[in-house]
């Protein structure tokens, strides 16, 4: 386990590889954990990062809430702590909305962006998710996925349940005020929006607005995947 202090509280991180630098960044109920596979398929030739964002996985709680911007800095400082200049960024869900807020922000440091299963408005996501709030407790993860998905992933069972449920409704709250769709017009790095076919919480874009973007836009569906690609197809 590594770790760095940022304003008094400790962000966890795994790294593994050598090589140039890929950073890592998991959705609204995830952890590092869920790139394992990722990561080290990568590690022969890039230097992989994974980071749990505040009230996710090993890293610290905050009490004065969460937000996008407050992630954003998160991730900025990881880079600045660890001494990474110029980083690849791959995000799922909020972190692949994180991912792209960062490379228009932070063109100089950013090369490119692989956002999976992001919404890139806020009606891109599903009403089991849209619909979620911090009333509900128990099994909340079965109450979003369905029970049969949720039992799918057992990864996410566990992890989910290390998760402070104001930084889940947190990050949900900021999808839906979102609309990314400029965001990625006026990027001019190589970007790939990847999806899963059978994804039950994000719908993918309107196939007539990408089919209009920039040659540095890349799309892609997953035909054996739903929400989580990592893990439905690890090892493509």
């Amino acid at each position: 386990m590594s770790a760095i202090v940022i304003d008094g509280k400790l962000v966890h991180y795994e790294t593994i590889g050598r090589g140039r630098p890929v950073v890592f960044i998991h959705g609204w109920i995830g952890s590092w954990r869920y790139w394992m596979v990722a990561m080290d398929d990568l590690s022969e030739r890039y230097r992989a990062y994974a980071l749990d964002l505040w009230g996710f996985g090993e890293t610290d709680r905050r009490q004065d809430g969460y937000s996008l911007d407050m992630y954003m800095e998160l991730v900025e400082r990881f880079l600045d702590e660890l001494g990474l200049q110029q980083v690849s960024l791959i995000g799922h869900g909020l972190g692949g909305v994180i991912a792209l807020r960062l490379a228009a922000s932070l063109p100089e440091r950013v090369d490119r962006v692989a956002a999976v299963c992001t919404p890139l408005a806020g009606t891109a996501i599903a009403p089991p998710l849209a619909t979620f709030t911090n009333h509900h407790n128990g099994d909340w993860v079965a109450r979003i996925l369905g029970r049969r998905q949720a039992s799918a992933y057992p990864e996410v069972l566990i992890e989910a349940a290390k998760a402070d449920l104001r930084a889940v409704v947190g990050g949900i709250q900021t999808l839906l005020r979102e609309d990314l769709r400029p965001v990625v017009e006026n990027l001019t790095i190589p970007v790939l929006l990847l999806y899963g076919k059978n994804d039950p919480l994000v719908y993918p874009p309107d196939e007539r607005w990408l089919r209009q973007l920039e040659e540095n836009i890349y799309y892609f569906y997953l035909e054996e995947s739903a929400h989580f690609p990592m893990l439905d197809e690890a090892n493509r």
